[in-house]
């Protein structure tokens, strides 16, 4: 990989001068006053560079302190249209960053953690009334990105033994469940939009996802994790077992190692296989990383080192193949290498292969 010949100071003063160019925050527009609040497009992402920075010693407190402020300047959202990357999550997340082990922020923390709490039960009441209701979910009920399974994750840090908690995991075990839509028989994260999260005649239908960010993907790799902290609740091991058989089912074995594909249609579910031929761009949202990523998770959590070897596997040949590197065109954490490095970081600590990772 060409990164690999990037030097650590090289890197050292790529960070110091983003770090310059985002040293003050500008005044979000009128019509974008929740600006501050998001991870992706705000104050938050910025000041966790902050933060890290700090924390690092490379970086000040001061400067980290002026980005944190400018977050939480207004308003707090904790409407149910908030998760992960936006509002009294994304503050969460933030804060937990600066609190590190010197505890900063703590009064501040614990007053957004019971609003996270309370959205958690509340988001978890309302998916479980629509399974029942036997209604299709949309990306933004269970993804990681504004869904459940990002709320979770979350949780799973701040406060894995709480009734939140294990209120999402009961709703993901209910989520992994077969959906009866129509007389036909849908996996329970079959959505009713497309990919872009429209309802377009080209996916009349809906789809289902398998990446990490919008998929199934997602919420495997959380009910792994939770199993790996010893949190667990009726159920959890047959939805896991559930979502690693339909990724096996799906699994498609090319010159270059297995890869996955994008997503499902109900054409594709009829013919027993996917319209793309090919594996896309191996990124941690949608492609072979992220869902590799997941499996490798499962496999440690059930103990069953099998599958965890083959998804450590399928992810060093990804990552050996230069047709499917150069699918990745930029930088960033979702699309770019940031991403890849991040997961490939991840899943080399935890590799029965570690050494393959690792010179990576």
């Amino acid at each position: 990989m060409a990164a690999s010949t990037i030097s650590t100071a090289d890197l050292a003063e790529a960070a110091e001068r983003y770090a310059a160019h985002l040293a003050l925050p500008d005044p979000p527009p009128d019509d974008e006053l929740w600006t501050p609040q998001s991870l992706t497009k705000g104050a938050v992402g910025i000041a966790l560079l902050h933060i890290e920075r700090a924390l690092a010693g490379c970086g000040t407190w001061q400067q980290a302190h002026i980005w944190i402020k400018n977050a939480v300047a207004g308003q707090i959202s904790a409407t149910d249209n908030t998760g992960l990357y936006l509002g009294a999550p994304a503050i969460t997340l933030m804060l937990d960053a600066a609190a590190g082990t010197t505890g900063r922020y703590r009064d501040a923390l614990a007053d957004v953690d019971g609003h996270v709490a309370a959205l958690a039960h509340r988001r978890a009441e309302a998916a479980m009334a629509r399974i029942r209701a036997g209604e299709l979910p949309e990306f933004r009920e269970y993804d990681v990105f504004f869904g459940l399974s990002g709320i979770g994750a979350l949780l799973l840090r701040r406060d894995p033994g709480g009734s939140a908690m294990e209120r999402i995991l009961d709703y993901l075990i209910a989520l992994s469940k077969p959906l009866r839509v129509d007389d036909q028989v849908l996996s329970g994260w079959w959505v009713g939009h497309d990919p872009h999260r429209r309802f377009s005649a080209a996916y009349r239908g809906g789809h289902a996802n398998l990446g990490a960010a919008h998929g199934i993907a997602g919420p495997l790799a959380l009910l792994s994790q939770a199993m790996r902290r010893g949190i667990t609740v009726d159920g959890h091991l047959e939805a896991i077992t559930t979502i690693c058989e339909w990724l096996d089912a799906w699994r498609q074995d090319g010159e270059a190692g297995p890869w996955w594909p994008e997503w499902i249609t109900l054409a594709d579910l009829r013919s027993g296989r996917p319209s793309q031929s090919c594996p896309a761009r191996p990124s941690w949202c949608y492609g072979t990383p992220g869902i590799a990523r997941a499996g490798q998770l499962a496999g440690l959590a059930t103990g069953d080192a099998h599958r965890q070897q083959r998804y450590e596997q399928a992810l060093v040949l990804c990552l050996d193949d230069p047709a499917q590197q150069a699918r990745i065109t930029d930088s960033g954490l979702c699309h770019g290498w940031a991403g890849v490095y991040q997961t490939v970081w991840h899943a080399a600590h935890d590799a029965r292969t570690r050494a393959a990772l690792s010179t990576w």
